[in-house]
């Protein structure tokens, strides 16, 4: 007789038929000039459940250019695992030939030429119209957003989210979960959410003082769907406190609590679940490693690590699937579930292909509503790039390189600190750069540029923890995102190595010495935890470098030497 695992196995060569070979097809299409939104739409429809996964689209309301990462390390069991290739490694892996649309989709080689070509991705009125055709076909599909949703623009900034909880609404969502938007504030969360028309969800959202679980979200939603009982448990960022502003957020805590969600999995099963399905914000390592501790979850729609997979990763029973981010994919899922358990699925990474997908009409409605206070703004140029301006990668994106180069340019300091962060779209050689740009990669609700005196012992501790948060082998104790970017300084890193000793030849650029632990150094950052940071905004001081470059030309940033990979 075949194993439930043995069902599973063959989904997974169904996925990828699916995923890598649908992806590779495309190429001669294109080259044809007759890829279409029907090809990227199709899908044959299969068992009695479908899922739909949106996540991470940091309020991108428009189509936009976005480089997937050409660095993407993992450590310990993850070592060489998905998500962890990049470049050519990746599409290898894949199948996916080069110079195909999932090859500008999925990886970030000829980046420039490709996206000159297939053009821009993205856009919720796309997105919109790939929902509605999911649901034409499955009227029944349950549509799941993972969060990260009502922060990263300028227009989010200025509406405290409102821009994207009315777009979002429109959409529809059954359920979502939570990370970046807690930096509005828990009042400006808790207003937001009373009045949700759907489920806002996270087991791991408990009141701070009572260690108890937060009245204002539930841990799961129950759904009928297809003569089916489907339980969706939301898995909310489980380091709030850590990789943002505790004091925005002092009523909560949250942690990833495996032992509740444990408890909740075994909860709605009693209750008659027949197919469990984690809606999480984990990232994608730890995502993996819950699923080997937690039984009885089906399906895991990973969010936070902005990973894009043509495949779901299958762990025991359990699969996990990753869609990517800023608006930029799409994944369904269908399901076959008899007698309560989950025998096989079809998947598909849909990319959003801006110029194949026809906008949603109704939904540009509200796009266009919610942008046109605001349209000069958004619209103004401040100045050119002349080169690829991107966001993604453990290391040295350009655009923090650029960020770092105005913190200090304009705040006179030694060494500049531009945070990690994932989120942020991409230019191309020769595009304008407009207010809204800027915006994109530095908008958030504490965003004050601070100058401060540190010394070279301090500086060393703050990259031995940043790392550490990144490369530390066991997935749950990787808190933050990726590696602080450092301008003016260079050092060398050797990720297999324990805290307090990775980081090493420390060197101030421009003169060539050795960092001193005992010397004092000028530093200039922004996107400070700690409460009552002052300076100005970084977005204004990013203006300010930019009007007076004209246009920015930057150099490929070989300050870090990284090893142990």
């Amino acid at each position: 007789m075949i194993s439930r695992r043995d069902f599973l196995q063959v989904s997974m060569a169904a996925s990828a038929m699916y995923g890598a070979s649908g992806f590779g097809n495309w190429a001669r299409l294109a080259a044809q000039q007759s890829l279409t939104q029907d090809q990227l739409l199709q899908f044959d429809t299969f068992g009695n459940v479908s899922l739909i996964h949106v996540t991470d689209i940091h309020a991108q309301l428009m189509p936009i250019y976005f480089r997937e990462p050409s660095i993407n390390i993992g450590v310990g069991g993850n070592k060489g695992a998905v998500p962890h290739i990049t470049g050519a490694d990746f599409r290898r892996a894949y199948g996916i030939e080069d110079g195909s649309p999932s090859h500008y989709a999925l990886s970030a080689g000829d980046f420039e030429s490709l996206a000159k070509g297939y053009g821009k991705v993205g856009g919720l009125d796309r997105v919109s119209t790939v929902v509605n055709a999911i649901r034409a076909d499955r009227p029944d599909a349950i549509l799941l957003d993972g969060g990260d949703t009502w922060h990263g623009s300028y227009t989010c900034y200025h509406t405290e989210g409102q821009d994207m909880v009315n777009a979002m609404n429109h959409l529809k969502p059954d359920a979502m979960t939570f990370h970046w938007e807690f930096t509005l504030g828990s009042d400006r969360v808790a207003e937001i959410v009373e009045g949700l028309p759907f489920a806002a969800l996270g087991q791991n959202i408990f009141d701070a003082e009572w260690d108890e679980p937060a009245e204002l979200f539930k841990p799961y939603k129950f759904f009928e769907r297809g003569g089916v009982k489907v339980a969706v448990i939301g898995q909310a960022f489980p380091y709030m406190p850590i990789a943002n502003p505790r004091w925005m957020f002092p009523e909560y805590s949250f942690g990833i609590r495996d032992e509740n969600m444990q408890a909740m999995v075994d909860e709605v099963r009693s209750m008659g679940a027949e197919c469990v399905v984690c809606l999480s914000h984990n990232g994608f390592d730890v995502d993996k490693k819950m699923a080997g501790k937690v039984t009885g979850i089906d399906v895991i729609l990973s969010g936070h690590t902005h990973d894009a997979l043509p495949e779901p990763v299958l762990v025991g029973e359990t699969i996990i699937v990753a869609s990517g981010s800023n608006g930029k994919f799409v994944s369904r899922v269908d399901l076959d579930i008899r007698d309560g358990r989950m025998m096989g699925f079809r998947h598909k990474l849909i990319p959003i292909f801006s110029d194949v997908i026809a906008p949603d009409p109704a939904m540009t409605a509200v796009i266009n509503e919610q942008r046109a206070p605001y349209a000069d703004q958004l619209a103004e140029v401040i100045g050119h790039t002349d080169s690829t301006l991107y966001r993604r990668g453990n290391f040295n994106g350009s655009w923090d390189d650029l960020i770092c180069d105005a913190l200090i340019s304009e705040r006179e300091a030694d060494i500049a600190m531009s945070p990690g962060v994932r989120w942020g779209p991409s230019l191309l050689p020769g595009d304008p750069i407009t207010h809204e740009d800027i915006w994109n990669v530095t908008s958030m609700s504490y965003g004050e540029a601070y100058r401060s005196e540190m010394t070279g012992e301090f500086i060393k501790v703050i990259l031995e923890d940043v790392a550490d948060n990144i490369f530390n082998p066991d997935p749950y104790y990787q808190q933050g995102g990726d590696m602080v970017r450092i301008g003016g300084m260079g050092y060398r890193i050797d990720v297999s190595k324990p805290q307090g000793e990775r980081i090493t030849e420390m060197t101030l650029l421009k003169t060539g010495e050795a960092i001193d632990p005992a010397k004092t150094y000028i530093v200039a950052g922004w996107a400070s935890v700690n409460e009552g940071t002052e300076g100005p905004q970084i977005w204004d001081v990013v203006e300010s470098h930019i009007r007076k470059q004209g246009t920015v030309t930057l150099d490929p940033n070989n300050s870090v030497t990284v090893v142990g990979t």
